[in-house]
């Protein structure tokens, strides 16, 4: 922490420092105090372990946007307990119950509230099914909250809405997940989620980076259990791929899947084409087609199929 040097000293403004022990500015090449009692704006309590910071702390969580209040407003829990830890006594327990459950009705108030609530269930539902970390989810609940604003979503499917805001998320964030897989675990169509992308990208000005085959790989590598060498190999052959203009066009799922069978041939790790083409979520028409452009294009000498 540094000060501006307004009391006249000479000392460099990058040498100054703040001790906070003393609440004193002090320069570190001359030793000269530069200001003293500076007012600690810190909490009033001491901790010395991280479980007493924890329990003396009086703020909340961070804001939450998957919640659809982001977390801010408060709750009451089903422990039935008072604040010293004693059992509540029925007529109490009753009176509790009839504040809880006000306290639920007033957390969601108006149609947006519902809404938000909704939307945010069935986005956490997908996301957990789906495996995706909680990066994922909070910028695809911010992609949804913007939808809603703008009424994007009146007289659309919350679901679909929810799965085209989670795969613009995934592509946002370079998590390779397709459509298809997102779009099977809700009850809209792979159509319908489809079109709903369309429209959160031309109104919401969603910046969307191309799809990298490259993502693909260590995913469906994973699945299939190959070695880093295997994964490795097939991101180099993607690169090449790429560099003589191979990948412009198609998808990238199906050329991921082409370079892993490429690999694992090349490394005797082999699978079969209908293996990688069930986990990639392609056809093996697909595979066997990206493989023989990639095998031809990049000249590659597969020996003994």
């Amino acid at each position: 922490m540094s000060k501006d040097n307004s009391s006249g000293s000479e000392c460099p403004p990058d040498k100054i420092i703040f001790d906070a022990d003393r609440g004193e500015y002090i320069c570190t090449e001359t030793g000269e105090v530069i200001e003293e009692r500076i007012v600690d704006q810190g909490p009033e309590w001491r901790a010395f372990t991280p479980e007493e910071k924890e329990k003396r702390s009086r703020v909340g969580g961070p804001l939450n946007q998957t919640i659809h209040d982001r977390g801010l407003s408060t709750l009451i829990d089903w422990k039935d307990k008072d604040a010293i830890g004693r059992n509540l006594d029925p007529k109490r327990r009753l009176e509790v119950l009839r504040w809880r459950k006000w306290q639920i009705r007033a957390r969601i108030q108006s149609s947006i509230d519902r809404n938000l609530a909704q939307a945010m269930n069935e986005l956490e539902r997908i996301s957990n099914l789906l495996g995706l970390p909680k990066s994922v989810k909070d910028e695809g609940a911010l992609i949804y909250r913007k939808a809603v604003e703008k009424g994007l979503v009146r007289g659309r499917s919350i679901e679909s809405v929810v799965a085209a805001a989670i795969y613009a998320s995934c592509r946002r964030m370079k998590i390779a997940r397709t459509l298809d897989e997102i779009a099977q675990y809700t009850k809209a169509n792979r159509k319908e989620v489809a079109r709903c992308y369309r429209l959160l990208l031309r109104e919401l000005n969603v910046d969307v980076p191309v799809s990298d085959p490259k993502d693909y790989v260590t995913r469906i590598g994973s699945l299939l259990g190959l070695s880093g060498a295997s994964m490795k190999l097939a991101a180099e052959i993607l690169e090449k791929a790429k560099n003589v203009g191979l990948t412009a066009g198609k998808d990238p799922a199906g050329l991921a899947a082409a370079a892993i069978y490429i690999a694992a041939l090349l490394n005797e790790e082999r699978r079969t084409q209908k293996e990688i083409a069930q986990v990639a979520g392609v056809t093996e028409v697909t595979v066997r087609n990206r493989y023989k452009e990639l095998i031809q294009e990049l000249k590659i000498e597969i020996q003994n199929q």
